[in-house]
């Protein structure tokens, strides 16, 4: 939806130069200024130094009206070769945020002093793909003799065209910042709410003084070390130091107008935008097209998953984002006609469908699981960048994310679990709703195999049953999987197990793509070299499937992580014992039970054939540092039963 991406543009300046962590630098013979060498020194893991970041913000009333403008002045510092990839650099703007200067200057280190070279050369540009098309618009430049040692300012200013767009003001990023100023100044009749976040542990200078009619609020912070980018993090907004301003109300003589004074004005605002949708009658053929769909079916939930599922297959997902556009959802015929929406077109065409079948759907905000914020910390529109429909039924609140494919009525995005949802009832009337959790079993990989030996080789038959999230990603992939080539190449990556020499022979797939069915795959595999012959014994691995390993994370990391849903993994594998052969040693049963996750394996001998039983189940969704290293810890525990081994010995 809309907001994310708008506000995106300036909620994260950091973003255009997360690029350079990647680059290494070299040894460079040119002669460097002092300030690079003390820099150098200080940050000596950094690529780039921001030496000034401030940001001006004019909130003033004309006409009664609130008018925004800020201003941008960022001074860096580069410390290596990723100079040559900085210099080149872009803005993003749009019908929200409407850029009006851009002043932009290299400065390169050449005997004893820094030379200027100012950018004559601005290229504009639309920034769309092929799922993606909005207003936004880029202005590309490059920052001419940019080199190790190389200095650049950036000026720009720019409006904001809705007040309830301003930005978060962060006060950290991905490189050291030396000094941080952020100035507001606003018109003393204009209220605001400053919302923190992150900013215990940082020393930041906060003034606020009147002074000819406006009040003047100054946060100050300096030397900031640089934040560390790790893969898997929730969103940095939870790691980030940041403040939220919101516009609460402002007067205009004595009469106080509300702007975004609690979750009732945001509610309101969205309200405005969506009230005068679908007011024309529906598409004759949409209505031929519900009652066909609907006919066969008694119960109201069956009748709302046929139209559900419909639109599933049948409304193509394209993101869509043009001024307000980005936030008003498009007439239910139009979608139906086109065959394809974003998240609000799928709203609306599901909220008449629904109409039509007699049922009452609830269009319904949402911010992903990128967002930390609840409505009520921060009632703006960038606490969401969803919308979805909601509709109770039977007690029950179903959550129907239609841009999504092979989602079961039962099941939410994975991408919203445990997140708020704004659900509007009425024009007056809303409710606040947590989506639920997918409890681990909802998404379950079940496999059960039997094994046998020739030689060195393991050879083996395996039905693999999965469901909830885990069937879903397996069917989006899938989809691309066209070919029996492609197909079997899938299938073993997906299913690889014991070593890399895991070769799958030949596959049957049950209830592919089906949305309430269970997805069986049932295969024949080899495994070469995985038998170990020591004398008359046979060693064999029977923990094929570690999964566990790959929920550890590195033992410095500094920030939380995060996984896409909980999770229950169920093996049973049974040992053909060869002929002529007997079990020598049996490894000993293991168990361990935590906040986190659950771990067993047992071995049995029934009837010369060895049952090994495997089940993990995770039951976390994010993890903060202190909780890795005991998940860490914990599984290093666990792990040491994947090296055990069966022997068996000739007779």
């Amino acid at each position: 939806m809309a907001q994310c991406t708008l506000q995106q543009i300036k909620t994260g300046n950091y973003l255009t130069l997360l690029l350079l962590s990647v680059f290494i630098p070299c040894h460079v013979e040119a002669q460097l200024s002092a300030e690079f060498e003390l820099n150098k020194n200080k940050y000596p893991e950094s690529h780039i130094v921001r030496l000034l970041d401030e940001v001006v913000i004019s909130v003033a009333l004309k006409n009664d009206e609130i008018t925004i403008e800020q201003s941008f002045t960022e001074e860096d510092l580069y410390l290596d070769n990723s100079a040559t990839y900085g210099s080149k650099r872009a803005l993003n703007f749009s019908a929200f945020f409407e850029l009006n200067s851009v002043e932009a200057t290299s400065y390169e280190f050449d005997n004893g002093k820094y030379k200027a070279y100012k950018v004559e050369d601005f290229i504009e540009k639309d920034e769309l793909d092929n799922s993606f098309h909005d207003d936004t618009k880029s202005l590309n430049f490059i920052f001419p003799k940019l080199s190790v040692g190389g200095k650049t300012k950036l000026q720009y200013s720019e409006n904001v065209k809705n007040p309830r767009f301003l930005s978060p003001i962060y006060f950290g990023d991905f490189f050291p910042i030396q000094k941080k100023k952020v100035t507001l100044i606003a018109d003393k009749n204009i209220e605001f709410r400053f919302q923190e976040f992150n900013t215990e542990d940082f020393d930041i200078v906060f003034s606020k003084k009147e002074k000819r009619g406006n009040i003047i609020y100054t946060w100050e912070l300096s030397n900031v070390d640089r934040f560390k980018s790790e893969a898997n993090v929730p969103t940095y907004k939870r790691v980030l130091p940041h403040i939220v301003p919101i516009i609460t109300n402002y007067k205009i003589g004595d009469k106080k107008i509300s702007v975004l004074n609690d979750v009732s004005d945001l509610y309101s605002w969205y309200y405005s935008l969506v009230k005068d949708i679908n007011t024309s009658a529906p598409d004759p053929k949409l209505v031929a097209l519900v009652n066909d769909l609907t006919k066969d079916q008694e119960r109201d939930i069956e009748k709302v998953r046929a139209i559900y599922y419909w639109t599933q297959k049948n409304i193509k997902y394209i993101d869509f984002e043009y001024a307000l556009g980005g936030f008003i959802p498009r007439e239910a015929n139009d979608v139906f006609n086109k065959k394809y929406g974003d998240c609000k077109d799928n709203s609306s065409i599901l909220y008449e469908m629904l109409k039509i079948a007699g049922l009452q759907g609830n269009l319904t905000w949402i911010g992903t699981r990128t967002i930390p914020y609840s409505y009520n910390e921060v009632p703006t529109p960038i606490v969401d960048n969803h919308m979805i429909l909601s509709i109770d039924l039977d007690d029950k609140t179903y959550f129907l994310d239609a841009t999504g494919r092979y989602l079961p009525l039962e099941m939410p995005s994975s991408f919203i679990q445990g997140k708020e949802a704004l659900i509007s009832k009425s024009e007056t009337d809303f409710e606040i709703k947590k989506v639920p959790v997918m409890a681990p079993e909802t998404n379950y990989f079940k496999e059960y195999t039997e094994l046998s030996i020739d030689g060195k080789e393991l050879l083996g038959t395996s039905k693999t049953e999965l469901t909830g999230y885990y069937k879903r990603d397996y069917f989006v992939q899938l989809e691309d999987e066209d070919t029996d080539v492609k197909l079997k190449a899938y299938y073993n990556r997906k299913l690889r197990k014991g070593n890399n020499k895991f070769l799958v022979d030949s596959i049957s797939e049950t209830n592919k793509f089906e949305y309430d069915k269970s997805f069986i795959i049932d295969y024949t595999f080899k495994i070469s070299d995985y038998i170990k012959n020591l004398g008359d014994e046979i060693y064999v691995n029977l923990n094929l499937n570690q999964d566990l390993a790959y929920y550890k994370t590195e033992e410095d990391r500094e920030n939380d992580t995060e996984i896409n849903y909980k999770c229950f993994y169920d093996y049973k594998t049974s040992l053909n014992i060869p002929e002529g052969y007997a079990i020598d040693y049996l490894p000993e049963n293991f168990s361990l039970h935590n906040t986190y996750f659950d771990f067993d394996i047992a071995y049995e001998n029934v009837d010369d054939t060895i049952i090994y039983t495997h089940q993990l189940k995770m039951k976390f969704l994010t993890l903060n540092p202190k909780q890795q290293k005991e998940v860490n810890a914990a599984i290093k525990k666990a792990e040491k039963n994947f090296k055990e081994v069966v022997v068996l010995k000739k007779q």
